[in-house]
């Protein structure tokens, strides 16, 4: 699949905000934030919020939050998840240096569809996949804050994925007096941004107020000649103070991007086609392409302008390669959401908190392919459709007046969600020292994935980046589509949770039980044609649909485990529950210094594509009924805080059961995804905030991770029919870093502020075996020749095998540093409103070339049989991982009145 910290504030702001604030805001929804009121504020111990911008709350969990001013310093428009790199435990490598064109997430070891992502409590996952979209994430001017659990999440969380923990950022309330804001950005890349707010203060006096915001955001891409990033994004909150802290708020978000892939590249450096062929392997993003070497080779050329084939009558036309590129590939989407968060005493000792919410999505990813005028001929019979891997139209689709021709079609996986949800909790407080909360938590999406096509213009251009809004259809008049399921997923979710306060509050108790109830209701109107998921799609006629099974048949051998034949459209429901308690602990020495600790367990659901795949196995068989991932996460960790300084260390370890993945299954010689067993996680996250004057920030942070796959992963046979194993077992998990580490200094003179932060990021396996990537006749595997889970054996090869051979790219993705600078001038001293400022940011400084974001692997991907005397074995394809940003700079001017 294709696909910086720098803490920031005034150091004027910071001492203000520390001694203004003395309300925490850490968690996910209203009643969490409530909550956590109960834990952090204990006399004195709660007016220190944050040191430099940072702040580690005297939770029993460990988490780490990021405040409005540190969130302001990033490029204009950041995605907040690169803000978040400066985390200890986090890594993101963005795409570009704006925000707008995706990244990769990464969290203790965990990828981004093991981490939860929510905006004001409501989840922002893909509710089939639990993908994160970094590129759709709201204007960073409205955040208020981000927080990040490290390993665990809050227990009225509405999560399905969060073994490796939440990221939750909370928007800003609206201001009680008027005002506006208006900033305007400028950037290498053709870079220009536009954000404005309006703020209406107090319109009764009740309290209630409301914000309204808006962006525009355009830039190229900075690798080729084609890509460019299109994106809007509208904003609204209104807040109704009802006495005391109560309160409802309802909030509006929009949100449209039109931006093409780019930079996604094979991960190799050799540079002729093969160890016996000397034609030149240039960089591209084309599976004959490679990986640029250094930053000189970065920016590549693609076929653009370029004209597609002209239509001939009576022709047999052929399509060309214009329009076919990866990095023509658009990625659009549309999504936008309400939210309602409110909070309501029913009494001195009871509190009701409701937070409802409705989203929908419309977003699709992919390329073009090859439709066929023809029919498709199986038995006695022929058919239109999407058909064994082709798009079978039955028809004349270029307008020459016969059925002969191949034409180019746009084709993406689209995605349509509609997603309700509420999150509700009742806090009695028993007396000062012991609180009960009860909560429920309701999700459902509606999750509609189709693949429609649609044509492209003489320049290669599509006539729609939403071929579902016009799609076409085949001479037998259903719409043509790769892919034609629905899918419900449903969560009930009740939980509690106790703190209790003891030892004249040095020692704060934090226990809870969640136990979800996960429902996925799933339709499948194609057939499915292998254990990989791989289907026809044909409409809906009866008649149609009884001749194609009659010509596919679907068997299953129960002595060998074997399906074969087409499996028939069909429904299927699975259900998960499981009870998940967590206890955790926060124990002061001092007013300053506390010991924490925490365990937890998490669960994560398997995703739609996983579940679909498993409709070729017939219902009894373990293949269809694939297991959840569950996690036991333990941390233990020690807290520094003062005025001046914010200090926490935590060790952490996290076993991982029924861990899923990609794999090779070898008796259908596919991959599919496969439970790889056990997998542990544990390490060291530590930070450091030090003022030691007002006008001068340090910071440091850094995590050690170390992962251990239990045992060898089953992937094909060798030619003796013998079973093979991928040697995994006591390997590391592959994309994710050994280490992080950084640093960042902050100053500020009279009306300058400067901050620069670096930060390095280690070695990344690329395949969970951590070993290279070879290409030739002749495959130095070593000990990927595995009889049993546990043992291996080396091949022995000769020289001249080995001569054969070539090692196309490194058992590792290498360490790197990314630098990033910012600096602001307020413009006060000229007589303008003191919030008016000038800013400049560098990201990547010193233009550090490095690899940037990928999902890791099993293994190289190899094909055919595996022959232990000769070592033969021949590769099909390798890794495609983005180029790490360049160097950009960009410069910000901003008004606020």
């Amino acid at each position: 699949m294709r696909l910086n910290f720098a803490l920031t504030s005034a150091a004027s702001t910071i001492a203000i905000g520390v001694a203004a604030i003395s309300t925490p805001a850490f968690a996910q929804s209203t009643g969490s934030i409530d909550a956590e009121k109960e834990i952090v504020v204990t006399a004195s111990r709660g007016t220190i919020q944050e040191v430099g911008g940072i702040s580690s709350p005297d939770a029993a969990k460990s988490k780490a939050v990021l405040t409005a001013e540190n969130i302001e310093r990033q490029n204009p428009g950041q995605t907040i998840l690169d803000t978040i790199n400066q985390v200890p435990g986090v890594s993101f490598q963005n795409n570009d240096a704006y925000g707008s064109s995706g990244g990769t997430l990464n969290i203790r070891g965990f990828s981004s569809d093991r981490v939860s992502l929510t905006f004001d409590g409501v989840p922002l996952n893909d509710s089939g996949n639990y993908a994160i979209y970094s590129n759709q994430q709201i204007d960073p001017e409205l955040i208020d804050q981000v927080n990040v659990n490290l390993g665990t999440t809050d227990v009225d969380s509405p999560t399905a994925s969060a073994a490796g923990g939440t990221v939750n950022y909370r928007t800003k309330t609206p201001d009680h007096d008027f005002g506006a804001m208006l900033s305007g950005s400028y950037g290498e890349f053709d870079f220009m941004r536009m954000f404005a707010k309006i703020e209406t203060g107090d319109l009764t006096a009740g309290g209630l107020r409301a914000y309204f915001a808006g962006s525009a955001t355009t830039n190229k891409n900075p690798f080729n000649n084609y890509g460019k990033v299109d994106k809007k994004q509208i904003n609204a909150k209104i807040y109704q103070p009802l006495g005391g802290d109560d309160f409802i708020a309802v909030s509006g978000h929009y949100n449209q991007n039109r931006n093409n892939f780019f930079g996604s590249l094979p991960l190799r450096w050799d540079t002729t086609q093969s160890p016996t062929n000397s034609a030149p392997r240039v960089v591209g993003s084309g599976s004959g392409n490679r990986f640029p070497m250094n930053s000189d080779e970065r920016n590549y050329l693609i076929n653009y302008p370029c004209l597609t084939d002209v239509p001939q009558a009576a022709v047999a036309d052929t399509t060309n390669s214009c329009g076919t590129e990866f990095d023509r590939r658009y990625n659009p989407s549309n999504t936008g959401n309400i939210r309602v968060s409110s909070k309501f005493h029913l009494s001195d000792s009871l509190i009701l908190t409701v937070d409802p919410s409705y989203q929908y999505v419309k977003a699709n990813g992919g390329g073009t392919v090859t439709g066929r005028e023809g029919r498709r001929t199986i038995g006695t019979g022929t058919y239109t459709g999407f058909s064994g891997g082709n798009y079978y139209f039955g028809k004349d689709l270029n307008g020459d007046g016969d059925t002969l021709d191949q034409v180019t079609l746009l084709a993406p996986s689209q995605t349509q969600t509609r997603r309700i949800g509420v999150i509700s909790g009742l806090r009695w407080n028993m007396d000062d020292n012991h609180t009960f909360r009860l909560n429920y938590t309701y999700d459902r999406a509606r999750h509609r994935q189709t693949g429609e096509v649609i044509g492209v213009g003489i320049n290669g251009e599509p006539f729609d980046v939403f071929p579902v809004n016009n799609p076409l259809a085949t001479g037998d008049s259903f719409t043509m589509q790769k892919r034609d399921r629905l899918s419900w997923a449903i969560l009930h979710q009740f939980s509690l949770q106790y703190i209790g306060k003891y030892m004249d509050e040095k020692l704060v108790i934090d226990a809870g039980l969640r136990m979800p109830f996960f429902k996925r209701n799933l339709t499948n109107y194609c057939y499915t044609t292998s254990a990989a998921g791989f289907l026809d799609c044909i409409g809906s006629n009866p008649t149609t649909l009884a001749a194609y099974t009659a010509a596919n048949p679907y068997s299953y051998n129960a002595t060998t485990n074997t399906p074969s034949g087409y499996a028939t459209p069909q429904q299927r429901i699975f259900n998960y529950k499981k009870l998940l308690p967590s206890l955790g602990f926060t124990m002061h020495a001092t007013d300053n210094f506390s010991v924490f600790g925490n365990f937890s367990q998490g669960l994560s659901v398997p995703g739609t594509d996983n579940l679909y795949q498993s409709f070729y196995y017939p219902l009894g068989t373990d293949q269809a009924t694939p297991k959840p991932e569950t996690t036991d996460n333990f941390d233990l960790g020690v807290r520094f805080r003062s005025g001046r300084i914010q200090a926490q260390l935590s060790g952490f370890y996290n076993q991982f059961h029924n861990r899923l993945a990609s794999a090779y299954d070898p008796e259908l010689n596919v991959s599919v995804y496969r439970n790889l067993g056990n997998v542990k996680k544990y390490g060291l996250d530590g930070s450091i905030a030090f003022q030691p004057v007002d006008a001068l920030t340090f910071y440091v942070f850094g995590s050690v991770l170390k992962s251990q796959i239990k045992d060898n992963v089953e992937i094909g046979k060798n030619a003796d029919g013998t079973t093979i194993y991928a040697p995994t077992a006591g390997k590391r998990e592959s994309g994710a870093p050994k280490y992080t580490f950084g640093a960042t200094v902050r100053g500020e003179l009279g009306p300058v502020e400067l901050g620069i932060t670096a930060k390095r990021t280690g070695e990344r396996y690329v395949f969970d075996t951590n070993e290279g990537a070879f290409v030739g006749t002749y495959i130095p595997l070593g000990a990927k020749a595995c009889s049993t889970p546990t043992t291996c054996t080396t091949p022995v090869l000769t020289p001249a095998q080995i001569a054969g051979t070539a090692q196309i790219f490194p058992n590792a993705a290498p360490a790197y540093w990314l630098v990033n600078l910012d600096a602001r001038v307020n413009l006060g001293f000229l007589g303008l409103n003191d919030k008016t400022y000038v800013q400049l940011n560098v990201y990547n400084l010193f233009d550090q070339f490095y690899v940037g974001g990928f999902g890791g692997a099993l293994n190289q991907n190899f094909s055919g049989n595996y022959n232990q005397t000769t070592g033969t074995w021949a590769y099909s394809s390798l890794p495609f991982v983005q180029i790490g940003a360049p160097r950009t700079v960009s410069a910000t001017v901003v008004f606020k009145f």
